[in-house]
């Protein structure tokens, strides 16, 4: 691989690290998202606690952690599988951040930001799925979890090439909502709804 790649690789992940939950939550004055709520530092626990605000703003930092680097990595013509491994550092980055000891979040929002250069359609059809499912039943968890399900196929129907390294970051985004699979499982997973009505 290039210099360039091993940089934007490298720079992926430590854009990822920056914890966008975390710092909204300082300056607004809120608990930390690591200590309240589902102790989740990501967008709807921001909003569970109590800052609409700062939960739009953790979204859309979020996103351009992930949307950013792999831009870049389009822009500078580099190989498929180096761009997969940049949607994947950023991923990881948020996920297991080394600027906040690791204690990351589930790396939607940062997903979603990456697969938004590789396509409307793609990044589009993800959106209408995460928004169906959350319409029909309230739960962010499931939300994402079944978009992540279904976005390969988005991606293996509009950009083949990229298949795999999409579902290895879709793999990622299943496995971090194991605890959130297991409370819905049993019934115990807290819809988003209230908190979008107050």
């Amino acid at each position: 691989m290039s210099v360039i790649a091993y940089l934007l690789i490298l720079g992926a992940y430590l854009l990822g690290s920056i914890s966008s939950a975390v710092i909204f939550c300082k300056l607004a004055g809120l608990p930390d998202p690591r200590e309240y709520g589902s102790h989740n530092p990501g967008a709807t626990n921001v909003l569970r606690i109590g800052g609409k605000l700062s939960a739009l703003g953790v979204l859309f930092a979020d996103i351009l952690k992930g949307m950013l680097p792999v831009s870049l990595g389009f822009y500078f013509e580099l190989p498929i599988s180096v761009i997969g491994f940049i949607a994947l550092a950023a991923c990881l980055g948020h996920i297991f951040p080394i600027f906040f000891k690791f204690q990351g979040g589930k790396g939607v929002a940062t997903a979603f930001g990456a697969i938004i250069p590789m396509g409307y359609a793609i990044s589009g059809c993800a959106v209408g799925t995460w928004l169906l499912v959350f319409l029909i039943s309230g739960y962010s968890s499931l939300s994402a979890v079944i978009t992540a399900l279904v976005v390969p196929v988005y991606v293996w129907w509009f950009k083949p090439e990229l298949t795999f390294p999409v579902a290895l970051v879709c793999c990622l985004l299943v496995y971090r909502h194991h605890d959130n699979i297991q409370r819905l499982w049993r019934g115990q997973e807290d819809k988003i709804w209230k908190k979008l009505k107050k």
